[in-house]
């Protein structure tokens, strides 16, 4: 879920955004497609056993999904004609994985054509990419729709690296997710990897009198600028987002606490009386994290989205 580009144009679709869909059910494919789940679950796993990055692409890939139009599988869309797609905007260039919706969408088209959006999909792999990962695992709730408007242009509105603690809280507010959301949900940084570009300005030319920010690690710091130099010029250099990039875990707000974040927007959550209480309940215990971070992401995948059932998540019908 590495957080990255400008938010500009938010007001564009927050009434599309703020509110949850009101049709969403647990039991929503019983009848119509009761193997569903384990048909994600399987395309996920497979995935996962020839690649232990495809977990944070996939958690990523869905935050990033309902932050633009809702939960709607509009980040799946390719590009078409002049039409640039969300997937080719500049904060998702980096996301990847695709192919495992793709696979796990033939899988359910096998078993129940025509019934289950690729919307859907996508959130239930969300959940199963925590799950494999060792995190907690809770039951989705099902129902959304596809949309068919996906804009590139549309994802300068994801929260970049870069955002302080207000801008950060209006950008999430915007959506109907509170505080303790974004406390909870930035959680989802404890699996993964950043470019240096999501944290250069952390490590170099940091203000008019400081190289670095002052309130990192210095050794950390170090390390990161070992790493990441002032021209770097590696196209993947970059750093894990916590010690145990690929266990879902509570070590990413151990770290916080200790100065050894990536984003500015990580370290933001340090600037408020009440976001800092929470990472500090978070680092002290994984069960209190797990039960937000289920809470919350429940509440995200519940953002509005779209309107058909799409039977190629790259194409509109």
């Amino acid at each position: 879920m590495e957080a990255v580009a400008v938010l500009v144009f938010a007001l564009l679709v927050i009434s599309q955004m703020a509110s949850p869909v009101s049709a969403l059910s647990l039991n929503y494919y019983d009848q119509t497609c009761p193997k569903l789940e384990s048909a994600v679950t399987e395309a996920v796993k497979k995935a996962t056993m020839n690649d232990n990055t495809v977990p944070a692409a996939l958690l990523r890939m869905h935050f990033h999904d309902c932050f633009i139009r809702g939960c709607d599988a509009s980040v799946l869309l390719a590009s078409k004609g002049t039409n640039q797609a969300e997937k080719d905007g500049p904060p998702n260039i980096s996301l990847h994985a695709f192919y495992v919706i793709d696979n796990a969408k033939k899988a359910v088209e096998a078993l129940c054509p025509g019934v289950v959006s690729c919307a859907d999909i996508l959130a239930l792999a969300a959940r199963d990419a925590v799950a494999l990962s060792g995190g907690p695992t809770w039951d989705v709730p099902k129902g959304r729709k596809d949309g068919r408007i996906s804009k590139a242009s549309e994802t300068r509105q994801l929260p970049p690296p870069t955002f302080n603690i207000s801008q950060l809280k209006q950008s999430f507010s915007k959506r109907g997710l509170s505080l303790e959301d974004l406390v909870a949900l930035s959680g989802g940084h404890t699996l993964g990897f950043a470019h240096c570009s999501s944290f250069q300005n952390r490590i170099h030319s940091f203000n008019a009198t400081l190289d670095v920010d002052p309130t990192l690690n210095p050794s950390f710091g170090n390390s990161l600028r070992s790493v990441c130099p002032a021209h770097n010029k590696v196209k993947n250099a970059g750093a894990t987002m916590d010690s145990s990039a690929t266990t879902f875990d509570n070590v990413y707000y151990k770290l916080l606490l200790q100065g050894k974040s990536l984003f500015t927007s990580d370290q933001a959550l340090l600037s408020t009386g009440k976001t800092m209480n929470l990472v500090s309940k978070f680092a002290s215990s994984q069960k209190m994290f797990e039960k937000a971070f289920v809470k919350s992401m429940i509440k995200m995948s519940s953002i509005s989205g779209g309107q058909e059932i799409r039977l190629d998540c790259k194409v509109v019908r």
